[in-house]
């Protein structure tokens, strides 16, 4: 018994080691990636010529095109960490583009964000009902909310738009009089100082102050808050009591109502806030984006940002990761895109010919072959041509989605109970 009892705490020195040391490696291994990345993009840059890769202008317009989608994305996290799966994310946004572009225009885009948020609140009340209380198969609530939302905010814009004060405003039954324009922040001195370094395209050094510079120029209000709710979110799901309630009703809910948890309330409190945040994403295309509500300006990003959400695994620091990423392949068709994705085929050729060697270093042959067959492919299409098609760079947005959602599919781990029905009472 003494012997034992004197043996038994070497085992667990070691593991309390540990901890810290693979807690470093990742770190190290996170910086060395992005260090490799940032190496990769230069070098294509220089080599291909393409300066508008990482320019200021390219990661500007990224960054604008990825804060809805990441809202959205963010949105679908909270929802479906509680065990609600929220199809009904694209028709939240519909909502809060009519609601920042209907208060917006007769008051100030103050008063249109807040109510913005609002319409999307409701909408995500709405499919709380139904999922939480009724029992409705989430699926179908979400493409409920999605037709009532498009068909009521069509039948609104012809009531609130086309006649009177909004039609002498600019306004018709597609779209709002324009809002005044909410606020921006750029670093004084600072911006100017990194787009002079960047017109000299000196490598690496250039890039990082387009890089730099596109996110600290013009940014609006808007991003910033939602870069706070990225971080305030991850504080308040993983980090407080509350955060762990919520979740549990996503892992575990008849377990989490056997110690007390009051599972509707947290599940109408995460669909709501759902909801609030898709409404903040909509709210964004009507008062930053455009300035103005526009019949179909979502144009399905509540969708991409549920992609994101599945391709960061349900974590708030990936999902801003795949929102960056689709918001960069959407800013491509817009600033001399068939040049630019054609310099991404060469990015793709080395990214394709390190996964082969991967792969094949793993045994894994037939997916090491695959990747090697596809990356000649790419060379060949790259060497032979010049520029990309414009059609199949008005699709990269949607390419890139499928891409990332196939070769992510394999590491995805999502909440146990999420869209599966509860019942009240079940844990008692």
């Amino acid at each position: 018994m003494t012997a034992t009892m004197t043996d038994a705490p070497p085992p667990a020195a070691p593991k309390a080691a540990d901890a810290p040391q693979r807690s470093g490696r990742s770190l190290g291994l996170i910086l060395m990636i992005v260090a490799g990345a940032l190496l990769l993009v230069a070098a294509v840059r220089v080599i291909t010529g393409a300066n508008q890769l990482d320019s200021a202008g390219q990661v500007a317009a990224a960054l604008g095109l990825a804060v809805p989608i990441g809202l959205a994305g963010l949105a679908g996290l909270w929802s479906e960490r509680a065990g609600v799966v929220n199809i009904g994310l694209e028709g939240m946004m519909i909502l809060g583009t009519f609601g920042a572009g209907w208060i917006g225009w007769q008051s100030s885009p103050w008063l249109g964000l807040l109510c913005g948020i609002g319409f999307g609140v409701v909408g995500g009340l709405v499919h709380a009902v139904a999922t939480v209380t009724f029992g409705v198969d989430h699926i179908v609530s979400g493409v409920a909310v999605n037709l009532l939302a498009l068909g009521a905010t069509q039948y609104l814009a012809k009531l609130f738009f086309a006649g009177g004060k909004a039609a002498e405003a600019g306004g018709n039954p597609k779209q709002s009089p324009p809002a005044d324009t909410l606020p921006d922040v750029t670093v004084p001195g600072l911006s100017d100082g990194l787009a002079s370094i960047e017109k000299h395209h000196w490598f690496l050094v250039s890039d990082l102050a387009g890089i730099i510079g596109g996110l600290i120029t013009h940014l609006s209000v808007v991003t910033i808050l939602a870069v706070v709710l990225f971080v305030a979110s991850w504080w308040l799901l993983w980090r407080t009591p509350f955060g762990l309630r919520l979740r549990s009703c996503g892992e575990n809910p008849v377990a989490a109502e056997s110690l007390g948890v009051n599972v509707y309330r947290y599940k109408y409190a995460a669909v709501a806030i759902s909801g609030g945040l898709a409404g903040l994403g909509g709210a964004f295309l009507a008062l930053v984006t455009s300035h103005t509500y526009l019949e179909g300006q979502t144009g399905g990003r509540g969708y991409i940002g549920l992609a994101a959400m599945i391709f960061g695994n349900w974590r708030p620091g990936g999902l801003a990761m795949g929102a960056g990423l689709f918001g960069y392949s959407d800013a491509l068709q817009l600033r001399n895109g068939g040049v630019t994705v054609h310099a991404l085929l060469l990015l793709l050729v080395v990214l394709l010919a390190l996964l082969a060697g991967w792969k094949l270093y793993k045994k894994a042959l037939v997916q090491g072959a695959v990747s090697a067959v596809m990356a000649a492919l790419v060379l060949v299409w790259y060497l032979l041509t010049d520029e990309v098609p414009s059609d199949f760079v008005g699709a990269t947005p949607y390419v890139v989605t499928l891409l990332v959602l196939s070769l992510s599919a394999q590491r995805l781990r999502m909440p146990k109970a999420d869209g599966m029905r509860y019942r009240k009472g079940q844990g008692k």
